[in-house]
């Protein structure tokens, strides 16, 4: 059973629409990337998956029992707050496996620094650490690596490839890094107030209607992935007039 169906999905803010007949799935243990244009409804999705906002028609199925881990683009800290990396991953209170989440987040080390000493890959990977505390069956990533270059980036998802072979949990994850995030994904839908295209990265990559949105400069970079991971996801990319 799939862990997430969004079905016929439309949000508005007011008058401004900013999805429109939104229709996906998300499977047990894939990881999925949602790229497109600033303002194309990313973080829409997300939000309404989570419940943070409410559609204005269509319908989003959890699984049952669905855990899901929430990792933010940003979460401004006081810098003058005194509070350790272990701490904070045990708010508001009560019992966490700090070590488990500290270990599968690829940073054990940070456990007693203080969080308004950890550089910003580093704090990134405490969100990460938190979102995974509760052993998610998937993992919500929005933008989670803005801010970073391109190696912190790199290795921000190289440890989300880590996460999903060690725990078996879903990820789904919002992304303007095209060269990096394609090479992680084994699925790849793109947005634009609606799903304008999806599937495996070398076919959407190719696709028109994504070229027509970032053009073709992520092309080379795909190369060596296309002729390395073309595999059976099924692809699906189609035209319909934007909102």
């Amino acid at each position: 059973m799939s862990l997430i169906h969004v079905e016929g999905l439309s949000v508005s803010y007011g008058a401004r629409m900013a999805l429109s007949d939104v229709s996906l799935r998300i499977e047990p243990n894939e990881i999925v990337t949602i790229v497109g244009p600033n303002g194309s409804g990313k973080t829409s999705l997300l939000r309404a998956i989570i419940g943070a906002v409410k559609p204005l028609a269509g319908s989003i199925v959890h699984a049952s029992n669905l855990k899901i881990g929430y990792v933010p683009q940003k979460l401004h800290i006081d810098e003058t707050l005194p509070i350790t990396v272990s701490r904070f991953l045990r708010l508001p209170g009560g019992l966490a496996d700090v070590d488990y989440a500290l270990k599968q987040a690829g940073v054990p080390e940070l456990e007693k620094e203080q969080l308004s000493q950890l550089s910003g890959g580093q704090f990134q990977r405490v969100l990460l650490a938190r979102a995974l505390i509760g052993k998610p069956d998937l993992l919500l990533l929005d933008e989670a690596t803005q801010g970073l270059d391109q190696r912190g980036s790199a290795s921000f998802y190289q440890q989300i490839e880590t996460v999903r072979k060690a725990t078996g949990c879903a990820i789904l994850m919002i992304s303007h890094e095209l060269h990096v995030v394609m090479s992680a994904s084994d699925r790849v839908i793109c947005l634009n107030g609606h799903v304008c295209c999806e599937g495996a990265p070398a076919a959407v990559a190719s696709a028109p209607e994504y070229r027509a949105l970032f053009g073709t400069g992520t092309g080379g970079a795909l190369a060596l992935y296309r002729h390395e991971h073309d595999h059976d996801h099924g692809d699906h990319c189609h035209n319909q007039d934007a909102e």
